[in-house]
């Protein structure tokens, strides 16, 4: 643990602790760094973090305070799942369930994607016009797998700003994040093999498993920082692992952020067993402090690490350009990449190409940042104020979900067909486990600040737990 994160620790308990109360001015920089014998660097940092979990909040010319709308309740503990090698059948729960969440009519808790109104779709239009105004017809054809060479330069650029060398070479652009999870899975295993996946996991995964008649094993997971690396460990030695598909960075459906040792010591852990690690990384751009994160991949030093990422989530939703930076698995990814769909659309590439060179892309993410940072904090105080006590929720920093544990006797399917009824749509925590395990959990999307009836949506939500918990 890093000394700015163990500083955001020790007044993270105080606050709890009730040393501070809501609405409390809490010590200056000046004053912190002077009585912790720490650099005011070190005590911005912490600052910053603490920022981000919504524990306290900056006044300009006042100093931070203790979050008057804090959210006291108990976060979810870490899961314990049955370390056991299943078969998946998740899909036609996954197809029934969020089927719903493409009614535009619906209060879309329960999508896995951000509101469309959060993008600046016109300036994409712009770019994407003004690039293939100039575009060489021959492109068409010459830019097959792995993808636009103009594209790969500048993904790689922000690749080298993170602290991530990748040679753009091992980039291959794909029909969006999940043809290059795909991809890779389809790339290092066959049929029947064991994949170890978080706990919950991303239901994408499991039906990506189900697909290719893989079994899964499930991992325990922290809902604030990730999959615990010793439990991998043990699993890896009563089970014959061929490969993991996890997500460090604000992981669906948890929200949890893993910390860099904990990454690096992932990373060492895989490259002793000569196991790849398909890191799924779509959130992690979407963070609330003060940096972004580092990827797994940044601690790969011997191309195991399979990174994909997309601008779906933060950028162009309806694009579907996504990406790997694929390692040692570089070529096999590409050619499977062309015997299957050959190419992403040049003009979806082309034009994020040009926005990316000309457009303000992290002028936009810092905006859409800290939107969501912001909506997060009063979804937070939504569900404090208005579900049945015994809810516990994750304070996720960054992202867009929320996974909400209720009290036992709610049933999250019966939630979410009464919360149906009533125009909202949830997303329960059967998704997210082989053996649907998650049963009095539901997933909130909080990525539609735009939306008029949302905290309306949600108090009907909390009265509906509130009556089934009765």
């Amino acid at each position: 643990m890093k000394r700015y994160e163990a500083l955001a620790q020790e007044i993270a308990e105080s606050i709890a602790h009730g040393q501070w109360r809501p609405g409390e001015r809490v010590p200056s920089v000046r004053e912190t760094s002077r009585s912790r014998g720490v650099s005011p660097s070190t005590v911005f940092e912490a600052y910053y973090l603490l920022e981000a979990r919504g524990l306290i909040e900056a006044r300009p010319r006042s100093g931070y305070f203790v979050s008057p709308t804090l959210n006291w309740q108990q976060e979810p503990e870490s899961s314990r799942p049955v370390t056991k090698e299943r078969a998946v059948e998740v899909s036609e729960l996954v197809f029934q369930v969020l089927g719903h969440a493409k009614n535009r009519a619906l209060v879309p808790m329960g999508s896995a994607f951000p509101s469309p109104l959060l993008f600046p779709l016109p300036k994409l239009a712009l770019a994407t016009g003004k690039a293939l105004r100039r575009l060489d017809p021959w492109r068409t054809v010459e830019d097959l797998s792995p993808g636009s060479a103009a594209l790969r330069h500048q993904i790689g650029l922000r690749y080298l700003g993170m602290g991530c060398g990748v040679d753009t070479e091992e980039l291959v652009i794909t029909n969006g994040a999940m043809e290059a999870l795909n991809l890779c899975l389809e790339s290092v295993t066959q049929p029947g093999d064991l994949v170890a996946v978080e706990s919950p996991t991303f239901y994408a995964a499991l039906q990506a498993l189900e697909r290719r008649s893989l079994r899964a094993v499930e991992i325990a997971t922290h809902p604030r920082t990730g999959i615990d690396v010793a439990a991998l460990a043990a699993v890896m030695e009563r089970h014959p692992v061929k490969a993991c598909w996890l997500m460090p960075n604000f992981q669906n459906p948890l929200g949890s952020l893993m910390p860099d040792d904990a990454k690096q010591a992932l990373v060492e852990l895989l490259a002793r067993r000569e196991v790849p690690l398909i890191e799924d990384d779509v959130y992690g751009e979407l963070y609330f402090g003060a940096r972004k994160p580092r990827p797994a991949k940044a601690w790969d030093r011997a191309g195991g690490v399979m990174h994909c990422s997309s601008f779906s989530k933060t950028l162009a939703p309806g694009y579907r350009v996504g990406w790997v930076a694929a390692g040692r698995y570089a070529g096999e990814v590409a050619q499977r990449k062309l015997m299957s769909s050959l190419a992403a659309p040049l003009p979806s590439q082309e034009g994020l190409s040009e926005y990316l060179e000309h457009g303000g892309y992290d002028r936009h993410l810092r905006q859409l940042r800290a939107t969501l940072a912001q909506h997060r904090h009063s979804t937070l105080r939504d569900i404090a104020k208005h579900f049945p006590p015994g809810t516990r929720a994750t304070r996720p920093e960054g992202g867009y979900f929320i996974w909400v544990e209720l009290p036992p006797r709610i049933d999250a399917l019966e939630l979410h067909r009464l919360a149906l009824s009533q125009g909202i749509s949830l997303a329960p925590g059967h998704l997210f486990s082989a053996d649907h395990r998650f049963k009095h959990h539901v997933r909130i999307n909080f990525g539609h600040p735009d939306h008029k009836n949302f905290h309306a949506a949600l108090k009907t939500v909390g009265t509906i737990a509130r009556a089934l918990a009765a």
